[in-house]
């Protein structure tokens, strides 16, 4: 099947020709009125335009934020447990409306948002609405006339900046234990994928009071910093490039503030010759791990992005791990026998092909393919050890046992 592109004939959604930013249960215009056009990478086109806010933007939601947190901070853990299952299941309700909104937003393939990231979406705040029945606090003796107890509370108001490789996942991930826990949330999403989240929120704007769930949009210096640096949160979770993720830990320890941050990261694949003793499940999870590279376009921090392979078996490995590749399927996004979608962003294509050309320069030999946009999942990268996202692999030889730690 394949589903109608945004503005098409038959298309999941109408969109809107734009979106404001959601603060106070309202959607809210931005301040200076300023809005930027949102590209899907499914075509390459604008298919709507997002606020584009800055710190005034900002201090609103906020404001929101502090107005709903008292009340909200007062529900009982029981209520807010059922808001949390009442949200899974209306998300679950329209699973498909939202895979197709994460996969115009993003370019992923849409048999992974139907899947995979929709469905562990609301598995989450299932998760978490039952984290919060089973929480307890803890009451110790310390002498006849000493007890001393603890238990928990909410933080407040939060602040939550979402990256653009998994738009709504990472949102859930961040926004059901905050709102689970008793806090009120104001998040800042990616300006790349700045749409889906809106969409979701459209769908259970009902079901949350007032102020408990704000979205702002806009670009990093002119309203993520502002948050991130705002002395009005008590806390900060940020998910992203580790470069920024250090300005917001600075940010947090000047303002005395807890930080989750989850940045960058690498992940290389060790393979020795033992690996290939036997034709068995073993080497086929073997093979299986190396060709996840491709998962989710390469866009996920848990995509193994070098492989650092005993010569001995060398040549034999990658035929097997080849072939394997060959059989991944790419092409248009919305397609739901599509394997492997399009690059999220002209940005991150453009530094993809930056890692290609530098990795020629330091010796690789990337595959040469009509066109400038079609990138094989098969084409070795060299040059990888930047904190990027990248749909290939570093590929090295000569692996020793006594100073892989040294190397990877």
């Amino acid at each position: 099947m394949i589903y109608a592109a945004p503005g098409a004939a038959g298309a999941k959604i109408a969109y809107k020709a734009q979106y404001n930013n959601f603060i106070g249960g309202q959607w809210v215009a931005p301040v200076k009125g300023e809005y930027f056009d949102v590209i899907t990478p499914t075509t390459g086109k604008v298919y709507t335009k997002a606020a584009r806010s800055s710190a005034e933007d900002i201090e609103l939601a906020l404001d929101a934020a502090h107005a709903a947190a008292d009340a909200w901070g007062k529900t009982g853990a029981a209520e807010r447990a059922n808001l949390l299952l009442k949200i899974a299941d209306r998300l679950e309700a329209n699973l498909e409306i939202l895979a197709y909104a994460e996969t115009v937003d993003n370019g992923k393939a849409i048999r992974e948002t139907l899947n995979a990231d929709i469905p562990l979406t609301v598995d989450h705040f299932r998760y978490f609405a039952g984290c919060l029945r089973a929480q307890e606090g803890a009451l110790s003796d310390i002498d006849e006339n000493t007890v001393a107890y603890h238990y928990h509370e909410p933080l407040g108001v939060v602040g939550q900046i979402i990256p653009w490789n998994f738009p709504i996942l990472m949102a859930a991930w961040k926004l059901a234990p905050a709102i689970g826990a008793g806090n009120c949330v104001v998040l800042k999403p990616a300006e790349s994928t700045p749409i889906s989240i809106l969409i979701l929120a459209e769908l259970i704007a009902d079901l949350l009071p007032p102020g408990v769930l704000n979205i702002v949009n806009g670009f990093g210096r002119e309203a993520g910093m502002p948050l991130a640096t705002s002395k009005r949160i008590a806390k900060i979770a940020f998910t992203g490039s580790t470069s920024t993720g250090r300005v917001i830990a600075q940010a947090a320890a000047n303002n005395l503030i807890p930080a989750t941050l989850e940045l960058g990261g690498k992940s290389p694949n060790i393979f020795f010759a033992d690996v290939m003793d036997k034709d068995d499940g073993f080497l086929d999870k073997a093979i299986e791990g190396m060709v996840l590279f491709a998962f989710n376009q390469g866009e996920v921090c848990t995509c193994p992005s070098r492989a650092l392979i005993q010569e001995s078996i060398y040549d034999k490995f990658m035929e097997r791990v080849l072939a394997r590749v060959a059989a991944i399927k790419q092409g248009n996004p919305l397609d739901t026998d599509c394997m492997m979608g399009a690059q999220a962003s002209q940005e991150q294509m453009t530094k993809i092909m930056s890692y290609l050309e530098v990795g020629k320069q330091e010796g690789g030999c990337p595959r040469r393919r009509p066109g400038r946009r079609l990138l094989h999942p098969a084409d070795p990268v060299q040059g990888s050890q930047q904190d990027a996202h990248l749909p290939g692999r570093n590929l090295r030889t000569g692996a020793r046992r006594d100073h892989l730690q040294r190397r990877s």
